[in-house]
């Protein structure tokens, strides 16, 4: 009996600890269903509160690219007025050039009535068929950055070879010579070029090359004649310039500018005794005679370059903080072109300065050294008679 009341009282106690056990798992569950619960409101929240920032970074975003567009409209409003002004200004540049290209003193004009003078310009104007003159330039392509700020690059101006050549600086006896354009431009600095040694310094920038010769300048004014096809000097003279200044105000290196145009060899010098003007010199490529010299109405003061065409010289200004080049000054010893008809020509804008300018006829382009740079301008030309 005692046993049978043992086990019933063993059953009891173990189904009380069962039902206990019981109790404890449903309160355990209860409680992570609340926290499941807590989470997924939390998480709800969250979501929530994302979706609401992303909205307002949307709203930011759209904000921004509307006062991007705003400050773009602003800044393209700002452009034109700059171009306008600067419009205003070169047109306020044409109403009010240099005095000084303008106004001939006494002396050169009697100097320009003589005998002597009306003999000469009609035996040029017999001798020479070429009537044209720069309308405007066209356009321009900046091949190269090479060397220093001043230099001078071009081609053979009276052969078919397309070898070019560079001159690097303004005191110096080394030239570059490559074979083509193409060799020029494509050459890491003048890896691929030729190199040839002068036998003497040449001074400033004014030097060419014409039929397979570089006629350059050296100290005591002496203008050099070197054949490159033998690697010789074929001619040397002294230029017969006395009391000769720098050409070019700001360009200072350069005494004795040489150019070439349809009708052959020129010099570009000056002299203390025509007062500050630029003078001009028709030489003979094979004697390098002198022909004929003329002085000029054009000041060398803001001159950094000049060239020829068809005999009518070019005189390119500048201002001594380097700004817009422009052609201000032109003379033409035929008489056709007189300077107050003369259009004025700006160069594009780039703001640098020309340390040498060479026209090649046969292209009727401009190789211009501008700062370092090797540019190549395109011109547009018109005839004489339309000024």
């Amino acid at each position: 009996m005692r046993a049978l009341v043992l086990l019933v009282s063993l059953a009891c106690f173990a189904g009380a600890q069962h039902q206990a056990l019981i109790d404890y798992l449903e309160r355990r569950l209860l409680a992570i269903e609340d926290r499941i619960t807590l989470w997924h409101e939390q998480t709800n929240r969250y979501a929530s509160e994302l979706r609401e920032l992303k909205q307002q970074m949307v709203a930011q975003l759209e904000n921004l690219d509307k006062e991007k567009e705003t400050l773009r409209g602003n800044l393209d409003g700002v452009g034109a007025r700059v171009d306008r002004v600067e419009r205003e200004l070169d047109y306020m540049e044409t109403q009010n050039g240099a005095q000084p290209c303008v106004d001939v003193d006494d002396k050169l004009v009697e100097q320009q009535v003589t005998q002597v003078k009306e003999k000469n310009k009609a035996k040029y104007s017999k001798l020479s068929d070429c009537s044209e003159m720069i309308s405007s330039i066209k356009a321009m392509k900046i091949l190269k950055k090479l060397g220093g700020p001043k230099g001078m690059w071009t081609k053979d101006v009276s052969s078919r070879s397309g070898k070019v050549y560079v001159l690097n600086g303004t005191d110096d006896g080394t030239v570059y010579e490559f074979s083509s354009m193409q060799e020029f431009t494509s050459s890491p600095g003048v890896s691929l070029a030729k190199t040839l040694n002068l036998p003497s310094v040449w001074k400033g920038t004014g030097h060419l090359v014409y039929d397979h010769r570089l006629y350059y300048v050296r100290e005591r004014l002496t203008v050099v004649k070197y054949d490159l096809r033998n690697a010789s000097v074929a001619d040397s003279v002294v230029f017969p310039a006395e009391d000769h200044v720098p050409v070019y105000g700001l360009t200072p290196e350069t005494v004795v500018d040489l150019a070439v145009d349809e009708e052959g060899l020129w010099a570009i010098y000056a002299t203390r005794q025509n007062d500050r003007h630029i003078s001009l010199a028709k030489m003979d490529a094979n004697t390098m005679d002198i022909e004929q010299m003329w002085d000029t109405a054009c000041p060398k003061e803001n001159a950094e370059a000049a060239f020829v065409i068809c005999g009518t010289l070019y005189v390119v200004y500048n201002t001594p903080q380097p700004g817009r080049s422009r052609v201000q000054c032109v003379f033409d010893v035929n008489g056709m072109v007189s300077n107050d008809e003369a259009p004025l020509i700006y160069f594009p804008k780039r703001y640098g300065a020309h340390s040498s300018l060479k026209y090649n006829p046969h292209e009727q382009l401009l190789y211009a050294w501008d700062d370092g740079y090797q540019i190549v301008y395109r011109l547009v030309m018109k005839p004489k008679l339309e000024v």
